[in-house]
């Protein structure tokens, strides 16, 4: 299949100056020409046709012809990526997409964790080519389209609606914050003047990247291609990270394979091969299959030693983090089995950010800090400490000055104040009533987990039943937490207990054996206690996402409901395992905001109110 060949931006390592420029999000994926008329193609840049592995951009655009109807035939110009946050896409997450031939593989992945289309630039509108008009009025009509048929105006990797705009911005800096906040891979710099160009590499358009930085040495040069190859120490051996030829000048070239040469210590056919001797920086995107991603040279390191080049520092360096952020004592062990350190468990927060702050939002928080990690005595903290940056928000309630975890920031800051737990109330703090229905299932003990399987399976039942979306969360210690969304401000704490009293008794009347109402623990016996009087103002359950301060390291992890069954462990689910469990299967509380306004918990209420 053939299709346009996509005008491509140049790179700079300068950021553009001047009033004429505008700046875009860089978005790391396939890019990908869309064209909508009587049918739908989406073309890559090498002209392979992107919808049979993608059939969830296909299947949302079918449904929207209704909206875009008026504006067809169409081209439209973008990038297709599997979206973490705003401001970052998963380039592993879309390369493994891109390579499955399995129909029923992609048609799950398609479900359970969807791509996006990120759309860019118009170069068709109702039949008119639109190409040769300025940058900046085609930005507008893209917006004006996106506006009017009802698609979203920014990237969101939890809106259902898979094709989005990707705004502008006359502020590099304003993007460029966020661009290392959320460790995005950079900015395209865009002339206001400039005409879209089919299959040219321009300087109109310029990529300015979010590069990281790594102090290693070199092991080898490799003779049919010129490229030096690099690594570092770990546990004192030899560890191989990547190989590079762009960011050298013609004379440090020279230099450098010179020296390898004087210093070899063997050679064959492919390689010259030298000690670690020669130490170097290195600049990169990010770490693919264990490689550097476009790597660049950045400057000879002759004040180090190779020793001083270690697989921890480049951990370090790996994860860099927003300047704003003070990280304190990054290598501090913080679990002992699975082995964590601070700078470990920062990384975690960042990356299940998009995840879990949706679910912080606007919420008083109460955290349970660990100074020493689970290896010391933990605190509750409600109030906000004096000496926390001004970034960090807070709300007054009865006299508690709680923080209000709205940014990225403030969630690292906490992080480096080693807060393991995030315990949130049911409602916002704009919000009037529940925002949504808690069930805690807490079993006796840990052997008797199988009891909030058998729980939570009834309750299920009960809820599919009376037409109510729910999902359901391990505790991240010994029980699960059946959540049913509801419409902010709309029902009060006593029409939500006139529901709860309702399923506890059902499951008490339904197996007495395994359940209980009863309050006072000695009269429970090793049944489950179905606690309804939980869910009130002012208390709290632990956060989707959020790490547990126990031995384990477990987590408050959203489930699939296939999942709930006497296979299901709570320790499957650590701070260690969690992100890659969200690359392979997608989140099972992608929909949950989308759920809240499509509950029907009305009828249900009525019914109960006429019993």
């Amino acid at each position: 299949m053939f299709g346009l060949k996509p005008m491509l931006p140049t790179l700079t390592f300068d950021v553009p100056k001047g009033d004429d420029w505008l700046f875009e999000v860089k978005y790391d994926g396939f890019r990908a020409i869309l064209e909508v008329g009587e049918t739908v193609s989406l073309t890559s840049r090498n002209g392979k046709d992107l919808l049979p592995l993608f059939p969830e951009i296909e299947h949302f655009l079918k449904n929207s012809l209704d909206h875009l109807s008026p504006y067809l035939p169409c081209t439209l110009d973008g990038e297709l990526v599997f979206l973490k946050n705003p401001y970052k896409a998963n380039f592993a997450a879309i390369q493994v997409r891109g390579r499955m031939r399995s129909q029923q593989r992609i048609i799950e992945k398609a479900r359970k964790a969807p791509c996006r289309l990120l759309i860019f630039d118009v170069l068709k509108l109702k039949g008119k080519q639109v190409r040769n008009i300025d940058y900046q009025e085609r930005k507008q009509m893209l917006f004006d389209f996106f506006e009017k048929t009802g698609l979203p105006l920014a990237p969101d990797e939890n809106d259902e609606r898979l094709v989005q705009f990707i705004p502008a911005n006359n502020n590099f800096h304003t993007i460029w914050e966020n661009i290392v906040i959320y460790d995005g891979e950079g900015i395209v710099a865009k002339q206001l003047k400039s005409r879209w160009e089919e299959g040219k590499r321009t300087t109109t358009w310029l990529k300015y990247k979010n590069w990281k930085y790594v102090s290693c040495f070199i092991t080898a040069y490799e003779k049919s291609n010129g490229y030096f190859y690099a690594a570092v120490y770990k546990d004192k051996k030899i560890y191989p990270i990547g190989q590079f030829l762009f960011g050298l000048k013609p004379d440090e070239k020279q230099a450098l394979f010179q020296i390898i040469k004087e210093n070899m210590t063997g050679e064959d056919k492919q390689f010259i091969y030298v000690d670690p001797a020669i130490c170097v920086e290195v600049k990169y995107l990010e770490m693919y299959e264990e490689q550097m991603r476009e790597p660049h040279f950045n400057r000879f390191r002759f004040e180090l030693l190779p020793e001083d080049c270690t697989y921890e520092k480049f951990l370090l360096q790996q994860k860099n983090l927003p300047v704003e952020v003070e990280i304190t004592h990054p290598e501090k062990p913080l679990w002992e089995t699975p082995p964590i350190q601070k700078m470990d468990y920062l990384h975690y927060l960042r990356e299940i950010s998009p995840y879990m702050l949706p679910f912080l939002k606007d919420r008083l928080l109460t955290v349970i800090r660990y100074p020493h990690g689970i290896f010391g005595e933990a605190f509750y903290q409600k109030n906000c400490p004096d000496y926390a940056p001004d970034f960090v928000d807070t709300h007054e309630e009865e006299g508690i000055q709680y923080i209000v975890c709205n940014n990225l920031k403030s969630f690292l800051w906490l992080g480096n104040q080693l807060a393991f737990e995030f315990h949130i109330p049911f409602q916002t703090i704009t919000s009037q009533g529940p925002s949504e229905i808690v069930f805690d299932l807490d079993p006796p003990s840990k052997d008797a987990f199988p009891l909030a399987i058998k729980a939570a399976i009834n309750i299920k039942e009960v809820l599919d039943h009376l037409e109510l979306i729910s999902f359901i969360k391990t505790s991240g210690n010994k029980g699960l937490q059946v959540y049913v969304p509801l419409p902010d401000n709309r029902y009060s704490y006593e029409d939500t207990r006139l529901f709860t009293s309702f399923v506890a008794d059902y499951l008490v009347s339904k197996d007495p054996g395994s359940f209980t109402t009863e309050r006072m623990k000695k009269k429970r016996g090793n049944r489950l206690y179905v606690d309804y009087v939980q869910h009130a103002e002012g208390k709290t359950i632990i956060a989707p996402y959020s790490p547990r301060g126990n031995s384990k390291a477990t987590v408050a992890a959203p489930l699939f409901w296939e999942e709930v069954n006497e296979n299901l462990s709570i320790e499957s689910f650590q701070v260690t395992s969690i992100l890659k469990r969200l690359k392979d299967s997608g989140d099972p509380f992608q929909t949950f905001f989308k759920a809240k306004e499509l509950q029907r918990f009305q009828p249900v209420l009525d019914f109960l109110k006429r019993k």
